[in-house]
């Protein structure tokens, strides 16, 4: 083992880059620098003390197992904060926290031991003499119901989910198959589910698994002749969660173990929740006798949140996390980003990180920065509500009165424009254009492009109009 403190966090952050996304990389790890390695204690310096908290918040089970492995089961994490010292000068000093006990923060200067005595058990059917007490469930806490925002794209599911939840393998959703496009919070709720059965039946035993894991699982099983202890180990459990299970698409073996595992739960009254991001009518590649299998429950849609759904996230994240944003910039990250939460959070945390690490203010106009260029890199097609909020914006109308029935003229003609441009801009359909604004017609819709397209050819105002508010979303 190397006492090179550089050499030991490149080999830490080898593995890190494998472990979280590259923009959660280029924000939390890039600018971490190591400082020494002394007694199996390797000292890390970070920018700040929000960073600090954010690492521990989210990233500590990754590090804790990081540094057992590079360090021995003895080696320990200390963090160095630069802050600014306000009460005696400028200059950045540093600190000593504890790795483990954010509260000790401001008044513990002395690090603390990065305890790894509980780090969980990975794979444990290869285990001799396993007991159930010894499995860990793979929840990640942070994916609560009390964090997953109820709205009308996910409401059936999140309902069904909470029943389950309330009674496994006692309702008639079982299995229970999750389904929806990448982002919309299936894994989310999967945890969600797994964590409130551990609550409110402690002596359960509940295993949240993604299906690449379990795949890769049962072919190191099949390598070292040890399929019966895999099987076995999956048909002891009370409540079985699998991620993605249209991975198995295609691998007829581990649809066929996974069969008989499905069989063995299901018939001895044990919970089996699945997600996937296409109902079973749709999948592809699956033996028919297991589709057959994810159609005895219920199989709920997450769909596309709406505009005041992801306002409402970022609230609950700002909320939990402690920040406070400007109710301006809010809306912008909502009306930029409309089809992947993962991408709306992640927004969020490159624009704190942005403030955080540059000291600034967050404002409209560095949101406007920073996520124009976020939004560019994940190739944004403009969204209706965004569409009708630079309309809505320019003409000085709340967006309520462009969704409402009146037929005043000023607000039919935005009505129009908006329409037009949506037409114009998006893939959306005629149906769900009018839909968005206020539940006209296809026919409705067709007659307003008409309109827009015969006064931009006789009126001049009204043309200067539609330049003006295209270049305002062509810049968007």
């Amino acid at each position: 083992m190397t006492n090179d403190f550089k050499q030991v966090w490149q080999n830490c952050i080898n593995i890190i880059k494998d472990n979280v996304s590259p923009q959660g990389f280029k924000t939390w790890f890039e600018p971490i620098k190591p400082v020494k390695l002394e007694n199996k204690v390797l000292t890390i310096q970070v920018p700040s003390q929000f960073f600090y908290e954010w690492l521990e918040e989210h990233y500590v089970t990754l590090l804790k197992k990081i540094i057992r492995k590079e360090l021995g089961t003895e080696g320990r994490l200390e963090y160095s904060i630069i802050m600014e010292n306000n009460q005696a000068s400028n200059a950045p000093y540093t600190i000593k926290v504890p790795t483990s006990n954010r509260k000790a923060v401001k008044n513990a200067p002395v690090a603390m031991p990065l305890d790894l005595g509980d780090v969980p058990i990975k794979n444990p059917f290869i285990i001799p003499g396993l007991r159930k007490l010894n499995i860990d469930s793979n929840l990640n806490p942070n994916y609560s119901f009390e964090n997953f925002v109820e709205g009308d794209c996910n409401r059936l599911a999140r309902s069904a989910g909470y029943a389950v939840a309330n009674k496994p393998g006692g309702t008639a959703f079982n299995p229970l198959l999750v389904y929806g496009s990448t982002g919309y919070g299936k894994s989310h709720l999967a945890h969600a589910i797994g964590l409130e059965i551990k609550n409110k039946y402690p002596e359960k035993t509940v295993l949240y698994v993604n299906s690449e894991t379990f795949t890769h699982q049962f072919i190191d099983a099949v390598k070292n002749g040890t399929i019966n202890d895999f099987s076995h180990f999956y048909q002891m459990m009370d409540v079985l969660i699998i991620d993605d299970v249209h991975f198995f698409a295609g691998k007829e073996k581990t649809q066929d173990v996974f069969f008989h595992i499905f069989n063995h739960l299901h018939q001895t009254g044990k919970q089996i929740i699945l997600t996937s991001d296409k109902p079973p009518v749709e999948l592809q590649g699956m033996e028919q006798r297991l589709l057959s299998r994810f159609k005895w429950g219920l199989s709920a849609d997450l769909q596309c949140p709406s505009l005041e759904t992801r306002i409402a996230i970022l609230r609950k994240k700002m909320y939990a996390d402690g920040i406070d944003l400007p109710d301006e910039v809010v809306e912008y990250l909502a009306y930029s980003i409309t089809t992947n939460i993962r991408e709306l959070e992640g927004a969020l945390i490159s624009l704190i990180a942005q403030s955080s690490l540059n000291k600034k203010a967050i404002t409209l106009d560095l949101a406007k920065q920073m996520i124009d260029k976020f939004v560019k890199n994940t190739a944004r097609e403009v969204s209706i509500d965004y569409i009708q909020k630079v309309v809505c914006d320019y003409f000085d109308l709340p967006i309520e009165l462009l969704k409402s029935k009146t037929r005043k003229r000023e607000i039919v003609q935005a009505r129009q424009i908006a329409m037009y441009f949506a037409k114009k801009m998006t893939k959306s359909s005629l149906a769900s254009i009018g839909a968005h604004c206020g539940g006209k017609d296809h026919a409705t819709v067709l007659h307003a492009c008409r309109t827009v397209n015969n006064l931009q050819e006789t009126d001049k105002h009204f043309r200067k109009y539609l330049e003006d508010l295209e270049k305002k979303l062509s810049i968007a």
